[in-house]
């Protein structure tokens, strides 16, 4: 199928057509944020633990190598067969592969970003598997035909009244009964089957220890347990930064993960798969994917800290009104806009100016990561290679040479005063995108050094 490329402002054009939705969409948002800063607040060690992760992270990127050769010799002692993958075919290829020697033709999955990032699901239908994902949020955009529009919440842009109609459609339902309950016992009844039939099921990973081989995968509901429990073969799918050096580190991750993400003390279920029951095959494959590139560039590296906890996406003014698939990229928000440029830097070079650089978005990092100053460089690299539009690129350039020159700038300065007073209409038309959403501000009768000199005492 043909890719029709679509940047993040004409995405955001259509999911803001709707106003009353994206107004409902900002106000829940908020209230997550809201509710993070409530239980951040509650802990008097908040930002020690946030310097602490931070430094712990630091030291994984540092020293990713050993810490990965150590996990998986760990993890081979437990009985976990390990597989790499440079990118997102050949860890599809894996996948493939496994599923295949199982003869499986449907299996489940719970929620895993990485899976999304590779594109898992469409590649495995092309060769007749059928993914059942089993996080609800997940399972409600899959029966929607969509793909999530956040890493925690990944239905968050859908009222349950379009959810009854989804479940009425395809889990025969009643017709209009959208009572959040009486859904999610209906999801209850359609998954358990799933569970059961299935022999394989992948989960994802939130944290790989490398002094012990473990791995730690958090969910609300359970799905992760069930599927990987029930099943005779797990495979388990994690990106190289998921290591954390030794399992004492956990209890730093895990109480900034669940309050960052939803504002809970702790996420429901926090489970620890350390080594194949008896009978069941285990298999963990580490993906690059472009993670060893962005470790190489000093600016972005530390975006390898994240631990998706989608804190950035709840308090962005830019997210909450334009919606998680205006990106349209696995990983949307601050934090995708500066880790899809390094998988593809003309594809995604729209996301990092899809901000207000507020700053927002690194205050509430759990990890300290400087979200917005990794923004503010992407958009200088970006327009280095040459992948920004030719009028902002002109128009850049053109301020480039007005600031540049004192004089030239006092000029510029007065003839536009004079024209914004004597021809507003030269402004403010619908040629101007800025004046599109914006009231011109009415121009000063003096420059600021104008006014400088004659009040200046």
């Amino acid at each position: 199928m043909e890719h029709k490329h679509q940047e993040h402002a004409a995405l955001a054009d259509t999911f803001n057509a709707n106003e009353p939705r994206v107004n409902w969409h900002d106000e829940t948002l908020w209230w997550v944020r809201q509710k993070r800063d409530r239980m951040a607040w509650s802990l008097p060690e908040w930002e020690e633990l946030r310097e602490a992760a931070s430094r712990i992270k630091h030291n994984v990127l540092g020293n990713l190598h050993d810490y990965l050769l150590e996990f998986e010799k760990n993890a081979v002692a437990n009985g976990a067969v390990v597989h790499w993958a440079a990118d997102a075919a050949e860890h599809n290829k894996i996948v493939l592969q496994l599923l295949q020697e199982q003869g499986v033709k449907r299996m489940v999955k719970s929620k895993s970003m990485l899976t999304e990032e590779c594109h898992l699901n469409p590649y495995l239908a092309e060769h007749g598997i059928e993914v059942v994902d089993t996080d609800l949020g997940e399972r409600i955009v899959q029966l929607a035909k969509e793909p999530p529009s956040h890493i925690v919440l990944p239905c968050i842009h859908k009222k349950k009244e379009e959810i009854g109609e989804l479940f009425h459609e395809h889990l025969g339902t009643p017709a209009g009964n959208a009572d959040p309950k009486f859904l999610t016992a209906a999801a209850r009844q359609h998954l358990r089957k799933e569970f059961i039939q299935s022999r394989v099921a992948i989960t994802g990973v939130n944290f790989a220890v490398a002094e012990t081989g473990e791995m730690v995968v958090c969910t609300n509901e359970g799905n992760a347990d069930m599927g990987a429990h029930l099943a005779d073969v797990h495979i388990a799918c994690m990106g190289l930064e998921k290591i954390i050096p030794q399992r004492k580190h956990l209890g730093v991750f895990l109480r900034l993960l669940a309050r960052s993400a939803t504002g809970q003390p702790i996420t429901t279920y926090s489970s620890h798969f350390r080594k194949p029951k008896a009978g069941q095959q285990l298999h963990i494959v580490l993906v690059d994917n472009g993670r060893s590139r962005q470790l190489g560039r000093e600016d972005f590296r530390n975006s390898l800290k994240c631990i998706r906890c989608g804190a950035c996406m709840n308090t962005c003014p830019v997210y909450r009104r334009s919606g998680g698939h205006s990106y349209h990229n696995a990983i949307a928000g601050p934090i995708g806009s500066i880790l899809a440029p390094n998988l593809d830097m003309k594809e995604y070079a729209d996301l990092p100016f899809a901000s207000t650089l507020c700053g927002s978005c690194s205050n509430v990092c759990p990890v300290k990561i400087d979200i917005h100053q990794q923004l503010y460089k992407w958009r200088q690299v970006i327009t280095k290679e040459g992948y920004t539009g030719k009028t902002k690129a002109a128009g850049m350039h053109a301020m480039n040479i007005v600031l540049s020159k004192p004089g030239l700038y006092k000029t510029a300065g007065g003839v536009g005063r004079w024209v914004m007073r004597t021809f507003p209409a030269v402004v403010n038309n619908g040629m101007n995108p800025w004046y599109k959403q914006r009231e011109m501000p009415a121009p000063p009768k003096d420059s600021f050094a104008d006014w400088y000199k004659k009040n200046r005492k």
